[in-house]
């Protein structure tokens, strides 16, 4: 007989009951952060039609969609795949949904995404993401950019990390400096290069900026901007010093002045700073964007990232729904945060309580134990495999707390002794 591989596809994380326990307290955790600012969960499906996934997608991303292969004609006879992320799902979700939902619509959906990366250390194929979301209707205040960073915050905090800051700035920022240096015809080359800086020593992206024509003059305020960082104050008069007077650099300054001070009043969250080399690679931000990182483990890369978007559903409706939002990847993460140590496997057992009949006569009366145990909260295993009692005992050692052992005298008398498998001791049940 054949032998498979047993092996899960690269880039597929599997991991102990020990571990999941750990990956599914963090995502509860998150969970409930994101419940206590009001977020309302939703599931969208994980296939979709390839027109509706890729309606604003190209290059890499396209290339990575997981497209499904049907063995039979349906009823629905377009093209489908699997969602690469919540965002385009949302839009959609949003537009078929309007008339049912009340805006601002503040939303959180944590599940699983595919996107078919080429396999390497810290990259999976099938991922969760844990995102939040705000949808308004024509228009949206940037104050729910600030909550949204608040809210994440939260989630953050419950991450095993010693520490970690929230980088903001505006995109507006970089599009009106660019706009007074009359280099939009260039726009998306100068942000691609800025969005790869910190991936670079400071002289190839001077060098990447020179190739592109732009003069030494440009490339030295495109570059000074780069480099702005800090609290928001000290980053006013750093802005300023650009001697930039175009109208969308301004909105911008003003913008994220509006956001770092409400996420202050909403949290005080000293995370959070401005960072003038945050700028988002993808094209649909168009004013707010974030990202995450840990000071101590600067190897993380980015834990948390999002932004606000303006036109996102306008492949699926005319009615404009702005939105804002940030998401934490939290397969990759884990696997991070095993490597270096963070993650803490639990040495509690995964159930409380083992209920062993010494044989099937008993089996009745262990039912109704365990229905009065569960009611109280415990987690409850029957141990029903035909062997020694030994080895019954033996097997609830290693999966519970406490034991009880089920013959005739006590399916009769409807009482038990309850023994804690460490210390031995006995509690009349």
């Amino acid at each position: 007989m054949k032998k498979f591989n047993t092996s899960p596809i690269s880039g597929m994380q599997e991991l102990t009951p020990a571990m999941q326990a750990e990956f599914n307290r963090l995502k509860s955790g998150i969970a409930a952060a994101y419940a206590q600012h009001g977020f309302q969960s939703i599931e969208t499906p994980m296939i979709d039609r390839a027109e509706i996934l890729l309606a604003k997608a190209g290059g890499d991303t396209e290339k990575q969609v997981y497209k499904v292969v049907k063995t039979a004609e349906t009823a629905d006879d377009a093209d489908q795949a699997l969602r690469f992320d919540h965002t385009v799902p949302l839009a959609r979700y949003t537009v078929e949904h309007m008339n049912d939902l009340t805006f601002p619509f503040k939303v959180t959906q944590i599940g699983r995404n595919f996107r078919g990366e080429r396999a390497q250390k810290g990259r999976f194929r099938e991922f969760y993401q844990c995102d939040v979301d705000v949808i308004g209707w024509n228009s949206l205040s940037v104050a729910y950019d600030a909550e949204v960073i608040a809210t994440l915050v939260d989630a953050l905090r419950v991450l095993p990390l010693p520490s970690f800051v929230v980088r903001v700035s505006n995109r507006k920022l970089l599009n009106g400096l660019l706009q007074a240096l009359n280099l939009n015809h260039l726009a998306a080359e100068i942000f691609n290069i800025v969005d790869h800086a910190e991936k670079v020593p400071p002289e190839k992206t001077v060098e990447a900026l020179q190739n592109l024509g732009l003069g030494t003059e440009n490339v030295v305020k495109i570059t000074t901007f780069i480099q702005i960082h800090g609290r928001y104050d000290e980053v006013v008069s750093k802005l300023q010093s650009l001697g930039c007077s175009d109208t969308t650099f301004l909105e911008g300054v003003g913008e994220l002045g509006e956001v770092l001070k409400t996420v202050q009043e909403l949290s005080g969250a000293t995370e959070v700073i401005a960072d003038m080399i945050i700028i988002r690679g993808l094209d649909y931000y168009t004013g707010t964007v974030f990202e995450t990182i840990a000071p101590d483990y600067r190897e993380f890369g980015s834990i948390c990232s999002g932004g606000r978007y303006e036109n996102l559903a306008n492949y699926y409706t005319d009615q404009a729904l702005p939105g804002v939002g940030g998401s934490i990847g939290l397969t990759r993460l884990f696997a991070a945060f095993v490597d270096a140590g963070l993650v803490k496997v639990s040495e509690s057992k995964p159930v409380n309580v083992c209920l062993i009949p010494i044989s099937s006569n008993e089996y009745n009366a262990c039912a109704k134990f365990a229905q009065d145990l569960r009611a109280q909260g415990k987690t409850v295993d029957l141990v029903l495999t035909q062997k020694k009692l030994g080895d019954k005992l033996k097997y609830a050692s290693k999966v519970a707390g406490f034991a009880a052992v089920i013959g005739e005298t006590e399916a009769a008398s409807g009482h038990y002794k309850l023994r804690n498998l460490e210390t031995g001791e006995e509690i009349e049940q």
